[in-house]
């Protein structure tokens, strides 16, 4: 796969990078998060329990976000693949990018295959006020003047990646965000015939989809709708025919099938469980891993409150917030408060929250993934509280890689040209 020629990876509304590794691969993950028995290739090796998993086709070129702690936390880990690592990571919001490069004054990288983003979900999720396109916050995440809605505001930012789609004709273009969204009035068919538009109407946008990361190895109740598009101009005929379908085959179909579930088989793996992820991490007060050594001190407010329960450890994860407030979930409630795990708190383990690791390791970043940063050069520090907001920002990184695969195994069928 290294000596391949790379697909070049536009990415939007980057954050941590959860998107670009799944799309990069070669990371490290739980056994049991990968269904050997319906991929054997995603293997490259076993260690010690974990799997490395194989590379992709995929090379991030460019990335851009407004947060400077999602930045560093992705240059910091990302050095390891590109020495240029800080210069792919663009921190403009994307209002901005687009403006100047209508006037000439940016330009966007050429010969861009395929384009990710992640646009705002805020407007959106079920646990906010659900403005949608009405977002009384601006593209810079400040409250508009006179809360008049506007399009440059954070619910409509999915028209400036639909500009940028337009200035970079990428093949293929993935955009991403809450499940809420698909029961907010008719913001779906909207979002799907905006994106549609981009290239003067040049893209077949498929029926939008909402998967749940515990189907594929995520240990985590995370559901998320996801919209591509394939630019007409460069698919098969066969493609521009199977993609126009309400019902799309499985040989072309961009949402990649299932890997686990609750009631299995031979092909389907059972769900990855937080006992799966967290067992062999040790508690904060022995590790030597910054990330794992910090954890919100937030007390139990009482369960009437959100972020106030304790994980179940033979069962996914709850979903990790953002904006959590401090409030992220308990690793484990006291007797007192109810707590259920009775052979740890037998052990005299103390009720506490999930830590910043055992966050990213329920989004299925891998442990070399530093969160708790120092200030690197002109990147800034990251604290524990920006830490809990940009992983919980994040696409889970084993999510993105399932999609990353799929589309990685269908290239030739769609483009007639080979991974």
């Amino acid at each position: 796969m290294s000596e391949q020629k790379k697909h070049r990876l536009l990415s939007l509304f980057s954050g941590c990078g959860g998107m670009d590794l799944g799309f990069t691969g070669n990371f490290i993950c739980n056994e049991k998060s990968i269904n050997v028995a319906q991929h054997p290739d995603w293997v490259k090796e076993k260690v010690n329990g974990k799997i490395l998993l194989s590379p992709t086709c995929f090379e991030t070129v460019f990335a851009n976000d407004i947060r400077p702690d999602a930045k560093a936390a992705w240059v910091s880990y990302f050095l390891q693949h590109y020495k240029n690592a800080n210069d792919r990571y663009h921190l403009d919001s994307i209002v901005d990018l687009v403006k100047q490069a209508k006037i000439k004054k940016f330009k966007f990288p050429q010969n861009i295959d395929i384009v990710t983003g992640g646009f705002p979900c805020q407007d959106f999720s079920v646990a906010g006020k659900r403005l949608g396109f009405n977002s009384q916050k601006s593209h810079l995440g400040t409250a508009l003047k006179n809360d008049e809605p506007s399009v440059e505001s954070r619910g409509q930012l999915y028209i400036w990646m639909r500009d940028v789609i337009t200035l970079t004709k990428p093949k293929i273009f993935i955009a991403e965000n809450v499940k809420g969204l698909t029961n907010l009035a008719d913001t779906k068919a909207i979002i799907e015939h905006d994106f549609s538009n981009a290239c003067n109407g040049g893209y077949i946008v498929v029926n939008a989809k909402v998967l749940n990361a515990a189907n594929y190895g995520v240990p985590q109740n995370r559901e998320r709708v996801l919209f591509f598009g394939f630019k007409k101009s460069s698919l098969t005929k066969k493609a521009i025919k199977e993609l126009s379908q309400d019902d799309i085959s499985d040989e072309y179909n961009p949402y990649p099938i299932p890997t686990h579930a609750k009631e299995t088989n031979e092909n389907i793996a059972p769900i990855v469980t937080s006992y799966d992820i967290l067992k062999d991490l040790v508690e904060p007060e022995k590790s030597n891993d910054p990330s794992q050594r910090i954890y919100s001190k937030a007390k139990f407010m009482g369960k009437h409150c959100q972020g106030q329960t304790e994980i179940k450890l033979d069962d996914v994860a709850p979903t990790i917030r953002s904006e959590h407030h401090g409030n992220i979930e308990f690793r484990r409630l006291s007797a007192e408060h109810g707590g259920t795990h009775k052979d740890e708190l037998k052990k005299g383990f103390a009720e506490r929250r999930l830590s910043v690791r055992e966050c990213a390791r329920i989004q299925t970043f891998p442990d070399d993934y530093q969160f708790i940063l120092p200030q690197i050069g002109e990147n800034v520090p990251v604290s524990s509280s920006d830490a809990y907001k940009i992983i919980g920002n994040a696409v889970p990184c084993l999510l993105a890689y399932n999609i990353a695969k799929n589309i990685e195994s269908k290239w030739h069928l769609y483009f007639g040209e080979n991974k």
